[in-house]
């Protein structure tokens, strides 16, 4: 139960990181969402140690395990642009799948890069 509330504190306070990064974005007029920011200051923040990674690991943990479910609001909204879909519909399934085979190609090649970079240094 304790961890329970942990995890719940812990994704109140990304959350509120997130809405204040979001504010601050707008406030600036950046061309950049304010959950970029938030992501790239959250980094830096845990690189230097200002924020330890126990005061948000078991929130961070929870919204990874759980991250499809934030994507079922947007595959349902899109039943909304039907008229484009039937239009532009193989286009956008092409753009889709290729996108999402380069972010796979990319991913394995910085992640064998860096295990190879580990076993050097190990080594």
């Amino acid at each position: 139960m304790k961890k329970w509330g942990i995890g719940i504190a812990q994704v109140a306070l990304l959350m509120v990181f997130s809405l204040l990064m979001d504010q601050l974005a707008r406030a600036l007029h950046l061309p950049v969402p304010g959950s970029i920011i938030g992501m790239v200051i959250l980094f830096i923040l845990l690189q230097t140690g200002i924020v330890k990674l126990r005061w948000i690991e078991v929130g961070a943990a929870w919204l990874l395990g759980e991250l499809l479910l934030f994507f079922i609001p947007s595959a349902v909204g899109i039943m909304n642009y039907m008229p484009m879909l039937e239009h532009d519909g193989l286009q956008i399934l092409f753009i889709v799948l290729l996108s999402t085979f380069l972010v796979m190609a990319c991913t394995g090649l910085v992640a064998t890069r860096i295990a190879k970079r580990k076993e050097r240094h190990t080594g």
